[in-house]
């Protein structure tokens, strides 16, 4: 599972008292036996609560069903609430302004559990955390356990949006924050080339439903496509596809300078592939996401999706274009974020490192699924192989690379369609709760200009427990 925390079973039982409505029945949990009609006194808060301020208990009664109802009429801590002049938390002290638990948030300032007394670990507890479902507190203390937020912020957004807030919320990042505010969310999000500064091309990068017929959104109703070329499917506008995948999109920069410095000054490459060449980002895109990180929050995932028309021909050559999520993060715990930052790497049984890419598909690393099986690496300078870990070509549907590709023919690849892609990918990486991260995302063509290669990002999603960082298929 993504979200995970382990609480002792007493602990839940206060947590849900301090923090929200009671999901318990006079802490039987609604499921022990009864007869019905009975009643009895009951109380869902801590018990070191009850009599003291506004809290009081309240009258169970006994269901036809056999088990206890809800306990009605108690009157359970909420958060303190400054001026009121009630002892709303019901720790024996009125209007206390005070943060016990050094989580950055006051009583007064919304934390509803700031104390052991009240819940288990009250750092992980207060307004600048994020609501981690099914287990049963109320994480952010907005007065609801395990809410589930609909992700409505990326519905009618533009195709050819060029807002970088509008690519963040279509990957899910729905909240915002400045960089004062404690509360968790997305700070800003530009679009530059790959060395972060200068504009993109217009049309390496949009907002859609879909990517052709094939390739849905992991959640919301949107996904951000980013592109060395067009950024569309057939049938698509604003952009329309293109035309011609031998055009040049008229951008270059240098690489990520932190990321090619951590590199010794080149690209990492697959293992037995040729390197690639040149020392400039073709038709580069990057997208970067400034974001205050949840207060209980270790780590984060993104579902990614890499798409490429020089597959299979050129498999394994120096045209291995290059699709990175680099994470600037405090984080020095274990497992270790990659010392250059990127996180779109797969290391495979044997502890090769290779990146996503094209070349993911030689070697048969399982992470190139998106294809028709057969000979790889057919062009002149590329490294011959054979791929057998092609699953299906269902997500390749009307995004233009389904066709057969008779040059591919031509050249050895029989069989071959235009391209061929990953499939679903899950990108991780940790990070420190409460810290300011950089996430940035980012695609370009090594070597030349020539033929296209697309990411799909989707479902950003933040988890209370590390993670290994890296690639993995889905």
């Amino acid at each position: 599972m993504l979200f995970r925390i382990s609480i002792p079973a007493f602990a839940i039982v206060a947590v849900i008292a301090a923090c929200g409505p009671s999901a318990k029945n006079g802490g039987d949990g609604g499921s022990v036996a009864c007869s019905p009609g009975e009643t009895s006194a009951c109380y869902d808060g801590d018990s070191s609560t009850a009599g003291v301020g506004p809290c009081h208990g309240g009258m169970k009664t006994c269901q036809p069903s056999g088990i206890w109802g809800s306990c009605d009429g108690e009157v359970t801590p909420t958060a303190e609430v400054c001026g009121d002049q009630i002892d709303n938390n019901c720790n024996g002290m009125v209007d206390e302004d005070v943060d016990l638990d050094g989580d950055g948030f006051t009583t007064c300032g919304g934390d509803c559990c700031d104390s052991t007394s009240v819940c288990s670990d009250p750092k992980l507890v207060n307004p600048g955390a994020f609501e981690v479902p099914g287990n049963g507190v109320d994480d952010n203390c907005n007065g609801m356990i395990d809410e589930t937020v609909a992700a409505t912020c990326d519905t009618g957004l533009a195709s050819n949006s060029s807002t970088g807030m509008d690519y963040a919320k279509a990957m899910e990042l729905c909240q915002t924050t400045t960089m004062t505010d404690k509360k968790w969310g997305v700070i800003s999000a530009t679009l530059t080339l790959a060395n972060g500064a200068g504009t993109p091309n217009v049309l390496a990068r949009s907002i859609r439903p879909h990517y052709g017929t094939g390739t849905t959104p992991k959640a919301g109703a949107s996904l951000v496509l980013l592109s060395t070329g067009n950024a569309a499917a057939t049938g698509d506008t604003n952009p329309a596809p293109d035309t011609n995948e031998d055009a040049d999109m008229m951008t270059s920069s240098p690489y990520p300078a932190d990321f090619y410095a951590a590199n010794g000054n080149k690209l990492p490459n697959a293992p037995g592939c040729p390197g690639p060449g040149g020392t400039t980002a073709n038709d580069p895109v990057m997208l970067t996401l400034t974001i205050r990180v949840p207060t209980n929050a270790s780590s984060f995932t993104i579902d990614t999706n890499f798409f490429s028309s020089e597959f299979p021909e050129w498999t394994c050559s120096a045209f291995n274009d290059f699709f990175v999520v680099l994470l600037d993060s405090t984080w020095t715990g274990m497992p270790a974020n990659p010392t250059d930052k990127n996180l779109a790497f797969y290391t495979d049984a044997a502890m090769k490192k290779y990146p996503v890419g094209v070349n993911l598909a030689y070697g048969n690393t399982g992470l190139f699924k998106q294809c028709t099986n057969g000979v790889t690496g057919c062009a002149p300078g590329a490294t011959r192989g054979t791929i057998s870990s092609c699953a299906s070509t269902a997500e390749l549907a009307g995004t233009g690379m389904e066709p057969a590709d008779p040059g591919a023919g031509f050249l050895g690849c029989t069989g071959a369609q235009i391209g061929g892609g990953t499939g679903w990918l899950s990108t991780s990486g940790n990070v420190v709760g409460g810290e300011i991260i950089k996430v940035r995302i980012a695609i370009w063509d090594t070597s030349d200009h020539a033929l296209d290669s697309l990411a799909v990002i989707d479902n950003f999603q933040w988890s209370v427990t590390a993670s290994q960082p890296g690639t993995v298929i889905q």
